[in-house]
This record gives structure tokens, C-alpha cells and sequence, in this order.
């Protein structure tokens, strides 16, 4: 499991628009073509470094092809980078203010402290 990989995940497909509407319409597509393709680069690298090792589990890979924020919370993601992420996807869904927002918090709501671990 890297909580880094899905942070990073989270983080780069929130920073772009494009990406954010390609993540919404086809997630299970997005991330197979993120993983292949921007995963081992080097965040904030201009030189086109690149590692080789990084891909996702299993679970984490299931989670993200899901939207399932709350199994990405159990897996370590930092409940910002996905809160950011899914205002941007889902909140012009959502029929009255915080609707969106309320749902989110309202999935996590079974979780008591200490919570699962979102260092990196």
C-alpha cells in the first residue's frame, strides 16, 4: 500500500480540470491510463525523471475506480485531498447547499478517533 500513490493520485487529478471531468465520467479508465502513464513521474519534476515501482493495490486501485472515499480514508488517503476532489466532481449535483458535503461527512460518520493513519 503507498499512501503516497493515492495522494499523489488525488492531488494531480484535482489541480486539473480536464482531469477532473475525465476522473468523474470513466474513474476505472482514468486510473489504469494515471498509473501507466503518470505514476512514476516525479511530482514537480521539469526533466521528465521518472521512478519505475510505484503502481496501486488492488484495493486502492478498486477504490479509485469506485469513488469510494470511504474505503480511500480506511486505506490512508488524506480525507482533504479527497473531500477537494469529490466537491469538484459532485457538488453541482447536489439538489440544496452541503448536500454534497453532508453525504461525504455522513459516509465517514462511523469512524471514531484515533483515525486510520494519513501520514505519508
Amino acid at each position: 500500500m503507498s499512501k503516497y500513490l493515492l495522494n499523489k493520485f488525488l492531488f494531480t487529478i484535482d489541480r486539473d480540470p480536464d482531469l477532473v471531468e475525465r476522473y468523474r465520467e470513466d474513474p476505472a479508465g482514468t486510473v489504469a491510463w494515471w498509473e501507466a502513464e503518470k505514476a512514476n513521474e516525479i511530482l514537480n519534476a521539469h526533466t521528465g525523471e521518472r521512478s519505475t515501482w510505484l503502481e496501486f493495490t488492488p484495493q486502492e486501485r478498486a477504490a479509485l475506480s469506485t469513488h469510494d472515499h470511504v474505503a480511500l480514508f480506511e486505506l490512508g488517503a488524506h480525507p482533504f485531498l479527497t473531500l477537494t476532489l469529490w466537491i469538484a466532481m459532485f457538488e453541482r449535483d447536489a439538489t440544496e447547499p452541503l448536500a454534497m458535503q453532508r453525504e461525504y461527512a455522513a459516509k465517514l460518520a462511523h469512524f471514531s478517533l484515533p483515525y486510520p493513519d494519513i501520514a505519508t
